[in-house]
């Protein structure tokens, strides 16, 4: 597949420094990214600043001669498979509802046929003028993608909507108008993740080496995707995806109860998180002193845990999909269709989590997915957000059938 091209239209307002993070970061991900400042960005940041970022020339003058294109503000409108404005003044913005080419990128706005995210950014009262919000409604209105700004305290020092997004907001936005699959719009995604803690006394707990990664990125793929996401997770040092609705837990207990609330209006179900099988019988009230020789022992009754899926199974609807997760160290298939059946699941993600590169605190899994009409299919070892990916796109298979059935 081919690089994907990104054009950055910078025009002139203080938070246009901010932009160059974002820059940074579009091109470490491996986008080519072209610059293009009005003169009045020039007076916030340098252009070489923009071209050390971008590894490519900035693009300001719509006179100026380059080897690059043969009419440059053609080139780049052909060349653009996205065109993001940020920051969008209200002069930029205005320029554009009514059609305005008196500048490079301003030009380029008019000529380039590929989706345009305008991302506007400026004192609250500009931004609240209804000048100002009749132009931004008629970009909409035209099929322009607008972000709507944040509320804080601004630069001149009023508070109130007019805030640039976190640069971390903007990039998701453009990396959901770069990914045109929408097969889980309209569809609403439970997800666990995770591992799950059981208090001993005030400050020893149980738990596994999960880390939540595989199922952050499921989180994460499902909301690109379209889906309105609800993701349950365990104590992890992930950061959650950006746009869903986060829940953090403790224990199993905890984390059923909480599926539990959601469950029943959501299509889809996936339990990936490593949800501890046993819990303390009893938890001390106060921290366990060790004996001064060491000599004493200190023997735990261990009881079950809720098995959330398997109750979850026992309640699902029939338009519901249920997807676990089987992490195995031995007979790894048999295992997993017997969870099929007990679990009453539609599909079960299978892996050997004692073969190197899958399973807990890797950033690779190699995973078999087994449907319940005895379907296998395997796949290499892939990075978990490609596994989440491949995952999404056999649920999405189901959904498909599901329709068919109706």
């Amino acid at each position: 597949m081919s690089k994907k091209t990104i054009a950055i239209g910078v025009t002139g307002g203080i938070a246009a420094y901010k932009i160059v993070d974002l820059v940074s970061r579009l091109n470490k991900d491996d986008f080519e990214v072209v610059v293009l400042m009005t003169e009045g960005a020039t007076k916030f940041v340098t252009p070489l600043t923009f071209r050390t970022m971008s590894g490519r020339e900035v693009l300001i003058d719509l006179w100026q001669e380059t080897e690059r294109y043969k009419v440059q503000h053609i080139g780049v409108a052909e060349e653009a498979d996205l065109l993001v404005i940020a920051p969008a003044t209200a002069n930029f913005i205005a320029k554009m509802a009514h059609g305005i080419a008196d500048d490079l990128l301003s030009t380029v706005a008019l000529a380039v046929t590929a989706p345009i995210l305008v991302v506007p950014a400026m004192n609250s009262n500009m931004y609240m003028n209804p000048i100002v919000q009749s132009n931004i409604n008629k970009l909409k209105s035209l099929g322009y993608h607008v972000m709507d700004p944040d509320q804080g305290v601004l630069a001149c020092g009023v508070t109130g909507p007019g805030r640039l997004p976190d640069i971390e907001d903007i990039y998701q936005r453009i990396i959901d108008l770069l990914n045109p699959c929408q097969d889980f719009a309209g569809k609403k995604v439970l997800i666990n993740a995770g591992s799950t803690c059981e208090d001993i006394d005030p400050v020893r707990f149980i738990t596994n080496r999960g880390t939540g990664k595989m199922g952050y990125c499921l989180a994460d793929e499902a909301r690109k995707r379209g889906a309105e996401v609800i993701l349950v997770s365990g104590p992890t040092h992930l950061n959650p995806p950006t746009g869903v609705h986060f829940i953090s837990v403790w224990s199993a207990e905890e984390m059923y109860q909480q599926m539990l609330q959601y469950y029943s209006s959501c299509d889809i179900i996936i339990g990936s998180a490593a949800v501890g099988d046993f819990k303390s019988a009893q938890i001390a009230d106060q921290k366990r002193k060790k004996a001064e020789d060491r000599s004493e022992k200190w023997i735990l009754e261990l009881v079950g845990t809720p098995d959330i899926l398997k109750e979850l199974g026992k309640l699902k609807q029939d338009h519901q999909i249920l997807v676990g997760f089987a992490a195995e160290t031995e007979n790894v298939l048999e295992n997993a269709r017997k969870k099929i059946k007990s679990k009453n699941l539609d599909m079960i993600v299978a892996n050997d989590v004692t073969v190197e590169g899958a399973g807990f605190a890797t950033d690779t899994n190699i995973v078999t997915i087994i449907h319940r009409n005895g379907e296998v299919k395997s796949f290499p070892k892939m990075p978990k957000q490609e596994v989440a990916a491949v995952i999404l796109d056999q649920v999405a298979n189901l959904l498909d059938n599901s329709k068919c059935e109706e």
